[in-house]
């Protein structure tokens, strides 16, 4: 355990005068207070208000998408964009079994059923070569879509993510798919700021989510975002997560069943802030991973690096241990200590709501899941006091929003 008592001195070393180390801290070093403070002065403090306008705008920019919807966290907002992509009760929905629960619930949410698939080793997401295999050998070609063989239900999308920030091959799987007429959804709600050949994860598939709770690289307490280039998918994921209300003056008429997932106007000013660091939030977290990724070359400690053609937000740093109980020591010891580390999710096809759900061979999951360690990833405050009262455009402080009167609804 020597290995492990020095990766516990180094850590410490790197997050000093913390009495406990978490495993991802939110940090406020910007315009967070002042923009929550003229949010709550505004009044507009619900689903209105221009700093949620803000917020949807900077996502824009950010990833490149066309179009971003904020909702109130990421389960909602891949919840609402299975529902715009035409997921119905009783479709199939490809999915990974490594990853956190929101991903699976957001598709039975939407009365549809999870199918576990592989994960690669190198990217720790979604195999586009399992799937290839599920739809060629397990499904056809049916109605402009795909059909599962054995029981007729369609196969209405698949939900590959990103996990713990580093991108899967989400380009490969979306030419299997589209071979077969399943639009992709990308779970992409820990890999803000990340990009497979240049590009940010999210905007691959006909839709994508993003998440900004309270341990994720930016965050708005509780938020999320559908983004797409599809104006008429930004309409509706819009509609649908403001209730579906219709825009009559003095009368509440819905169209359709819909959802109150719209995201506050004071979670967006907190965000907005958030998101003028997050260039320095990138830098602080990549450094930090580096210096992980050199250490643990040193001593022989597999640590998990971004994969290739790809450039991480190592939003959760992780390492492999050799086995079970190797890694059950070290969660002791670290934990002990007073450093959070964690070992990867329960699989979600052992969890008694899937157990008994469809899938294919899952021997990299299996062994990930008994291997993979979660160790501190939070941005640095030695890295971080220089940031952010700036904003990227100009260089200074940004104004507060004054609200809308005109906007209430």
């Amino acid at each position: 355990m020597s290995t492990y008592v020095s990766l516990c001195e180094f850590i410490r070393s790197h997050f000093l005068g913390r009495d406990r180390i978490g495993l991802h801290e939110p940090q406020f070093y910007g315009n967070e207070r002042a923009y929550v403070i003229d949010a709550i002065d505004s009044t507009f403090v619900s689903s209105v208000g221009n700093y949620v306008t803000r917020f949807e705008e900077m996502l824009c920019q950010i990833t490149g998408a066309k179009y971003a919807v904020a909702t109130v966290n990421g389960t909602t907002a891949l919840h609402a964009a299975l529902l715009v992509a035409g997921v119905q009760p009783g479709d199939m929905v490809l999915t990974q079994p490594l990853s956190f629960v929101a991903t699976a619930n957001a598709v039975a949410h939407a009365g549809a059923e999870p199918v576990f698939l592989d994960v690669e080793e190198d990217t720790l997401g979604l195999d586009p070569g399992a799937v290839a295999e599920f739809l060629l050998t397990a499904c056809k070609k049916a109605d402009g879509g795909c059909r599962h063989v054995a029981t007729g239900r369609r196969v209405a999308a698949c939900v590959p993510m990103h996990t713990f920030g580093h991108p899967c091959r989400v380009d490969a799987l979306t030419d299997v798919c589209a071979g077969f007429g399943v639009p992709v959804v990308e779970d992409a709600a820990e890999a803000l700021g990340s990009l497979r050949q240049g590009r940010h994860c999210g905007t691959f598939g006909l839709l994508g989510t993003l998440s900004f709770n309270g341990n994720k690289i930016v965050t708005s307490g509780g938020g999320g975002a559908v983004l797409t280039d599809d104006p008429e998918l930004a309409r509706r994921a819009k509609h649908l997560t403001t209730t579906a209300k219709l825009p009559l003056p003095y009368r509440f008429v819905h169209d359709s069943v819909g959802y109150n997932y719209r995201m506050p106007n004071l979670n967006a000013a907190l965000a907005c802030a958030q998101l003028e660091q997050l260039e320095s939030f990138l830098a602080s977290k990549r450094a930090l991973a580096g210096e992980y990724a050199t250490f643990c070359a040193k001593v022989g400690l597999r640590f998990v690096s971004e994969p290739a053609d790809t450039q991480s937000n190592y939003w959760l740093n992780a390492i492999r241990l050799p086995d079970i109980a190797t890694r059950e020591a070290f969660l002791e010891t670290s934990n002990d200590c007073g450093i959070q580390t964690r070992r990867a999710w329960d699989l979600l096809s052992s969890l008694p709501m899937f157990a008994h759900n469809p899938r294919g061979p899952l021997e990299v999951a299996t062994k990930l899941a008994a291997e993979l360690v979660n160790i501190p990833s939070s941005p640095r405050i030695q890295d971080a006091v220089h940031i952010a009262r700036r904003t990227p455009e100009n260089g200074q402080r940004s104004r507060p929003l004054a609200g809308d009167a005109s906007s209430r609804s």
